[in-house]
């Protein structure tokens, strides 16, 4: 059993040894075909699209029916096959639509169940977010996965948010309790444009993150027992400008959700 230790307030991490899961997303990116959609090649069936476009305060989305498959949804501008490597790519620009409680664009998916509706999955049981992705351009910073807070309370922040930022340094952000307040752990240095991997995992009120191997733990305040969550992933811009030039660009070659 890996050992764990309890945190203090303010979610301070403490290091462990972990294995990673390069071996499992390298065999699903030479999988890829680049000739096929996103659906194509993930399984988009259990996720819904925000795109940066839409009406003030009321982005487009694109449903998981929508998504999967083979002749599933693709824009050329925010959500696409890389023709090249087969990746599923997000660009996020720093002028776009954006969701009322948000100042931020983003080209991202939110987790659904299969029948179509919404997830939101109590902290019980084992929930983990799996990815391998690279960021191959951002102006300061995007957020590239998330555990998002959904029904219990009235609070929408994210219990947990990870960040990639322009000098290739890798974030935790963990929400202090649903009333606000985020406190950052730097987890890793990854170079623009280069592949890595990360978990996210929550399991009762402790979470864990895995970067390229290395494993972190955070003890989820009790605040947050009454709230569910679901994962997102993508390309979660986190600046602004009037510039549609100017953004973030991600490119994830596996996406897997697993829940027990």
């Amino acid at each position: 059993m890996r050992r764990r230790r309890l945190l203090t307030a303010g979610l301070t991490a403490a290091v462990t040894a972990g294995l990673g899961t390069a071996g499992i997303t390298r065999a699903a990116a030479a999988a890829l075909d680049p000739t096929l959609p996103p659906g194509g090649n993930f399984d988009l069936a259990i996720w819904q699209l925000q795109l940066p476009t839409g009406s003030p305060g009321s982005p487009d989305t694109v449903s998981p029916a929508r998504l999967k498959g083979a002749s599933g949804y693709t824009n050329p501008a925010y959500f696409w096959t890389d023709k090249n490597d087969g990746s599923m790519t997000f660009w996020a620009p720093e002028k776009g639509v954006t969701t009322p409680n948000s100042n931020y664009a983003r080209s991202e998916l939110r987790e659904m169940n299969r029948d179509g509706s919404a997830a939101d999955w109590t902290l019980s049981g084992d929930h983990t977010l799996s990815a391998q992705l690279r960021v191959v351009s951002v102006t300061k910073n995007v957020a590239v996965g998330q555990v998002k807070l959904g029904t219990g309370g009235t609070s929408t922040k994210p219990l947990l948010e990870l960040y990639y930022r322009a000098d290739g340094d890798i974030h935790l952000g963990t929400e202090d309790s649903p009333a606000g307040g985020q406190t950052l752990h730097r987890v890793g240095n990854v170079a623009l444009g280069v592949k890595w991997t990360y978990t996210l995992n929550v399991s009762g009120n402790t979470a864990a993150l895995t970067v390229n191997g290395v494993r972190t733990t955070y003890t989820i305040p009790s605040s947050f027992n009454p709230y569910r969550q679901y994962f997102k992933a993508g390309s979660y811009n986190q600046s602004s400008s009037e510039s549609t030039t100017n953004g973030a660009k991600v490119k994830f070659y596996s996406l897997t959700v697993q829940h027990g």
